[in-house]
């Protein structure tokens, strides 16, 4: 089992502060993923890849909201996901404007 299943499995145990072991762990990767999102995007977009790996980070691990999550892999499938949704209601905001 690797580190990140590891505490993935703590945090929705509850375990308190796993959150804060996992970040440190999957930032780089979350960071590489961010930037091939962001370079796809048209110009103008004020978000940075950093901005977006921290609020994708913030909805995976919601404490309130506990994620079941099957590994490393399902993990970064999901964060993923939770950028590419991010990028969108972050379009349509700029759109409705």
């Amino acid at each position: 089992m690797s580190d990140v299943t590891r505490i993935l499995s703590q945090i929705e145990s509850g375990v308190p502060l796993a959150a804060e072991k996992l970040l440190p762990l999957v930032y780089d990767e979350l960071r590489k993923v961010a930037a091939v999102m962001m370079a796809n995007e048209k110009p103008g977009q004020t978000l940075q890849a950093t901005a977006l790996v921290h609020e994708a980070y913030v909805r995976l691990v919601d404490q309130k909201h506990v994620q079941n999550w099957n590994g490393k892999k399902h993990f970064f499938g999901a964060a993923a996901e939770a950028m590419r949704r991010i990028l969108v209601e972050r379009a349509r905001e700029k759109k409705a404007v």
